[in-house]
């Protein structure tokens, strides 16, 4: 990678005057990801996924594919007092409306970064960047296991307004868990999804006839409250015991349009920050993450960087030690 794309899109603050050990933040601590100088690269590993042709096929307001940059400017600033290591895999492009190339191209990473024993933290990007990162630890597993009879289960996490179960021609931001239940059926391996923050109001009744028929584990946001969450973290505990690896993704349109104005769809109602950080932390408490990605920031549309700050406490809930 080089030196130059590391230096514009990792900088910030230095607190010379404090205890260097003790005021570092994640700008002064990432490196290149260079999986050919070294056969680990154990922490976290980011990837930004360039990509809104699927919100454009999904007649959705575009400007997600600038988010990966703008989310890593915000990144740099988290205060970094652990000892994993962070690195930077560079940008995967949607060149010319190639979604399906870039689908590839991100999956190849996905499970370069895997095999190098890295945990894959994608920035998209709109929420097409689900397909690829799923393939990526399908990729993985499939070159990893030698016993192919041996299948582990991949449980799906999505926060979102949105199933994404639409059935369409081509791939969109709207298609990606549709794409994915019909790529496990060829694959003869289990489509094990769960969508919490669903929107009546965001998904027609054939979403929710289809998540019924695949299936999926649904909670709607008006059952995602903090008086619902001890029902809430019982049932994705549920949901949690038959996986034996989870591939997390947040759609940050899961928040209320106050919180996180800068979505490609802002929700009028949404699901508090503090409700999905308490979620995830059950889910990191299983030891099972295995991949996770951010999707649809905006930054033409955001107000004051509130959304991409968001973006940024995700990141430093998910990947803290």
């Amino acid at each position: 990678m080089h030196e130059s794309f590391m230096k514009e899109a990792w900088s910030g603050r230095i607190d010379r005057e404090e205890v260097p050990e003790l005021s570092l933040r994640l700008h002064q601590c990432v490196q290149p990801f260079a999986p050919s100088e070294s056969p680990s690269a154990e922490g976290v590993v980011v990837i930004g996924f360039c990509s809104d042709e699927g919100v454009k096929r999904n007649q959705g307001r575009i400007g997600a594919a600038h988010a990966p940059n703008q989310l890593r400017r915000f990144l740099s600033q988290l205060p970094w007092q652990t000892n994993l290591p962070v690195y930077d895999a560079g940008n995967i492009d949607c060149q010319d409306g190639q979604l399906e190339a870039a689908h590839l191209a991100l999956a190849e990473q996905v499970a370069l970064v895997l095999a190098h024993r890295g945990f894959p933290f994608i920035l998209g990007g709109g929420h097409e960047v689900a397909y690829g990162s799923w393939l990526g630890l399908v990729t993985h597993l499939e070159r990893s296991i030698a016993d192919h009879s041996v299948r582990p289960t991949i449980g799906i996490i999505n926060f979102d307004a949105h199933f994404d179960l639409r059935k369409a021609e081509q791939s969109s931001s709207g298609t990606p868990f549709y794409q994915i239940a019909e790529a496990c059926n060829a694959r003869n391996i289990d489509f094990h999804y769960a969508c919490f923050g669903v929107s009546e109001t965001a998904n027609t009744l054939a979403l929710f006839e289809r998540a019924d028929a695949l299936n999926v584990c649904v909670r709607k946001d008006k059952a995602l409250t903090l008086l619902d969450l001890p029902s809430a973290r019982a049932q994705l505990a549920s949901f949690m015991k038959d996986c034996d690896l989870i591939y997390l993704t947040i759609d940050l349109d899961v928040f209320p349009a106050a919180v996180a104005p800068g979505v490609s769809a802002p929700a009028p109602r949404g699901v508090s920050l503090e409700v999905i950080e308490s979620l995830i932390d059950e889910i990191k408490a299983t030891g099972k993450l295995a991949v996770a990605d951010i999707a649809e920031y905006n930054p033409t549309y955001d107000i004051d960087n509130h959304t991409a700050r968001v973006a940024a406490r995700l990141f430093y809930t998910i990947t803290r030690g």
